[in-house]
């Protein structure tokens, strides 16, 4: 009997859809049952080939040998799981295969994920598709009840596979010739590189930077603050002497009411999130990276079946999920959401239909809860917290516009202008979900009920002197925010269209945040993102194209025409060659220099050269300053452990038996003897925890006890109510 194998990314989402698909039987990396026969990859089991497979030449690097340009690009099988790309071929070229199901994440790098390991396996079987957008049974049996003919994702792939061999020929040539001609650990790349020029920009407006002071008039009218403003409405006055006068003029006097305003104004809800709003705002509330939010993510979709797919870029749904909200506004009705979703079904009310357009979705829509009810008791903190946001955010979106009254008022006194304004709410409509408010709702005063010609006398008059200010360094949430929407910093405005998602894709924003850190090219200063002086050395050293989002933006213009069938690969390809060598050349010929300004006088014991202090994102290192040389070793780490004494975040210092705790109130202590305290104090772990209880759960061998039968009939009648409404 035929079988039909299904191809998953990861073993934890391959052994759901085996579940689903009654796969049973053990084997080793895979899941076989009557009718089909569930494998998995690791992620990528297959890359593109390293220079070195292409000739002895390129094992050493040398700017002689550059640029390389390989005629063909060749696929090699990554060694860490080669052991998993074996099963998977086997497999594939089993008798009893008659055709596959690529499972893996429906979007570009799934699909090339799939394709590398088919075509270096040398598959030509039947080829279909499961594209879906969570993980619950539902979605898998759904997905497998309509599956897509794969020669539908052939164009998809090509699109993904020219983005690869572009990114390794630009990446690996310019990288090795800026790393052979200066000696250093350099890096560049079509993403990286104008990610990091954008952070080096902001640096140097910062440090260009001279605060001018300036000046604001505000009087005490007792119930109220007004504020002087000019004829313009500019409140800001940069004569000190001229401010002066006006505060003398009105001292004393009486305020009149010239004009009273009262204009009606709504608030829409927030868009559903996408992995980068997401990201950001996890980074603002939580202090999350986005590759920590990304992760925790992963785990919501995969493991808790919570959530939908998270790398996608829209924040939109498309028509044929409204029919399932419902049941997904039933499944998330716990807590205190339950009363805001019992108003939400007994009013029927629908999703904003802002939220809803077709035309906006092109992989996956935005990130929603799935139908599944939460395991809330299995999910960690950090898993809840992000859970939380996705359903508050869900929420808002049935809600009604925050609707309020903005009240402005006009005064005269002196002869000059003074303005005051309020805001009474009328509905609090989606904001009633959550008491976080928008950032650019700042509270405002409470006005009282102000007539035409009304006076009121001054109580009190300031004059303000304030300092403009730098433009804000760039934290993780607002450089995913730059990431994604590079078009101010492209001059070309023919171009501004055509960056599309972006620099990097949501799935590969976090991953180039952490690669700019791990490089040393920048470093955490509190909240702030600071280019190091090797990022802004580096800058000055990569040819100009490279530093701007211009590149990204025709690449992805191209990339979406070979997707559609528009563009041929070869045409692009051929093309991103001639700029490879431009690049290469560019490079070689500069006379710019770099310079090492944070070299130490301590040696590396592995090769005898001066070691580098860099500020990692996790405290302060010793690296070698040898490219050949990979010698690192840790000063000091920033931690989770609490001082007993102060409760802040401590450091450690050393390494081995001699690392040691260090609070700045002082306290110091020993690593091992903190570790055992606190492992004395500590209860039962987690794993313990869930030992004991299956344990038990094995010994009642079905028996639920009084308490969990009242506990279940409870929610049998919660239900029946639910259903009634």
């Amino acid at each position: 009997m035929s079988k039909i194998l299904v191809l998953a990314e990861k073993p934890s989402v391959g052994r759901e859809i085996a579940r689903v698909l009654g796969c049973r039987q053990g084997g080793n990396g895979y899941l076989s049952g009557p009718r089909y026969t569930v494998t998995w990859a690791l992620g990528h089991l297959v890359e593109l080939a390293q220079p070195e497979s292409y000739g002895e030449q390129y094992k050493t690097w040398s700017l002689d040998t550059l640029p390389m340009m390989p005629e063909k690009m060749d696929l090699q099988v990554i060694p860490q799981t080669a052991k998993q790309y074996q099963v998977v071929k086997r497999l594939l070229h089993d008798p009893q295969v008659s055709s596959l199901v690529i499972a893996t994440d429906a979007g570009r790098e799934g699909e090339l994920v799939a394709r590398w390991i088919l075509q270096k396996a040398g598959f030509h079987k039947p080829i279909q598709r499961l594209w879906i957008s969570s993980q619950t049974d539902r979605a898998i049996r759904d997905g497998f009840s309509h599956l897509r003919d794969g020669r539908e994702y052939w164009n998809l792939y090509l699109s993904a596979q020219s983005r690869a061999e572009a990114d390794w020929l630009v990446g690996l040539n310019v990288t090795r010739a800026l790393t052979c001609k200066y000696n250093a650990q350099l890096s560049a790349g079509r993403v990286q590189t104008p990610t990091l020029a954008m952070i080096v920009r902001r640096e140097e407006e910062i440090r260009s930077f001279t605060p001018k002071p300036y000046y604001q008039v505000s009087a005490d009218l007792g119930a109220f603050f007004a504020t002087w403003h000019d004829g313009k409405r500019q409140s800001s006055l940069f004569d000190k002497e001229k401010a002066q006068a006006i505060v003398d003029q009105i001292r004393g006097r009486a305020f009149r009411v010239t004009d009273v305003k009262k204009t009606d104004q709504s608030t829409p809800p927030p868009m559903l999130y996408d992995l980068t709003e997401l990201q950001r705002d996890a980074s603002k509330q939580y202090q999350y990276s986005p590759k920590q939010t990304l992760h925790i993510m992963q785990s919501l979709y995969e493991n808790h079946k919570a959530l939908t797919y998270p790398r996608t870029d829209s924040r939109y749904l498309t028509e044929d999920i409204v029919p399932t909200l419902q049941e997904r506004l039933r499944a998330v009705s716990v807590g205190d959401f339950a009363p805001l979703i019992r108003e939400i079904l007994r009013e029927r009310r629908p999703i904003a239909k802002a939220c809803v357009n077709n035309a906006k979705v092109s992989d996956h829509h935005a990130i929603i809860p799935t139908e599944e009810p939460p395991r809330l008791l299995s999910m960690n903190q950090d898993e809840k917290r992000i859970y939380l946001m996705v359903v508050k955010r869900f929420l808002m979106c049935f809600f009604p516009p925050y609707q309020y009254h903005k009240i402005t008022a006009e005064l005269e006194c002196g002869g000059y202008s003074f303005s005051a304004s309020g805001r009474e709410v009328i509905q609090e409509g989606w904001r009633k979900v959550s008491n976080l408010r928008e950032e650019e709702e700042d509270e405002e005063q409470a006005l009282p009920s102000l007539k035409q010609g009304e006076t009121f006398p001054c109580g009190n008059t300031q004059l303000k002197e304030r300092k403009t200010t730098p433009p804000a360094r760039y934290t993780e949430a607002t450089l995913l925010s730059a990431m994604e929407n590079p078009a101010p910093f492209i001059q070309d405005k023919t171009m501004k269209g055509y960056i599309g998602g972006g620099l990097g894709t949501p799935a590969t924003r976090a991953d180039i945040i952490e690669k700019l850190f791990s490089s040393f090219y920048v470093e955490k200063q509190g909240a702030s993102i600071v280019p190091t002086s090797k990022g802004m050395q580096l800058i000055k050293l990569v040819p100009q194209e490279l530093k701007e989002p211009l590149l990204t933006a025709q690449w992805e213009r191209r990339l979406e025409a070979i997707r559609k069938g528009d563009e041929k690969k070869d045409a692009f390809l051929s093309g991103i060659r001639r700029y490879t060598k431009e690049l290469v050349k560019t490079v070689s010929d500069s006379s710019a220099q770099y310079v090492h300004d944070n070299i130490t006088r301590e040696i590396c014991p592995e090769c005898g050269k001066y070691l580098l202090r860099v500020n990692g994102k996790k405290g302060v290192m010793l690296v070698c300053q040898d490219r050949d040389c990979r010698y690192r070793r840790n000063v000091s780490m920033q931690t989770n452990m609490r001082c007993p004494n102060c409760h802040k975040r401590m450091e450690l210092f050393g390494e081995g038996e001699k690392r040691m705790y260090v609070c700045r109130c002082g306290f110091r202590e020993r690593a091992d003897k903190l570790h055992q305290e606190r492992k004395q104090q500590r209860g039962a772990s987690k794993q313990e925890v869930q030992r004991y209880l299956k344990k038990q759960q094995a010994q009642d061998k079905g028996d639920t006890g009084a308490f969990a039968a009242a506990w279940a009939k409870m929610l049998e009648q919660q239900k029946k109510e639910e259903s009634k409404q």
